[in-house]
């Protein structure tokens, strides 16, 4: 089982945000434990089950463990952890 985090890409309220998913609910609770993340913030949506992160917590999350994977350079890779979180979104928790 792994945890993943993007690219911090989207710009939004003068920070760069990127996503925290992982194959397993439990597993990207936890991890969003370790980082101080609440519950709350957790985004249970059909586009994907994640966390929002800020660039520099992305950075903490790679420190952690976690596998960075980049828009640009692994797309099949992403496509897949893509694929793992809208299953996990809205109740599917695969």
């Amino acid at each position: 089982m792994s945890v993943y985090v993007d690219d911090a890409v989207t710009l939004w309220r003068g920070e760069r945000w990127a996503h925290l998913m992982a194959d397993s609910l439990a597993e990207l609770h936890a991890f969003a434990q370790q980082l101080g993340l609440p519950r709350r913030a957790f985004q249970d949506k059909t586009s994907g089950a994640h966390y929002d992160v800020t660039a520099a917590l992305r950075e903490r999350a790679l420190a952690l463990g976690a596998l960075g994977i980049s828009r640009h350079r692994d797309r099949e890779r992403l496509r897949a952890v893509i694929r793992t979180a809208k299953a996990q979104g809205r109740g599917e928790h695969a």
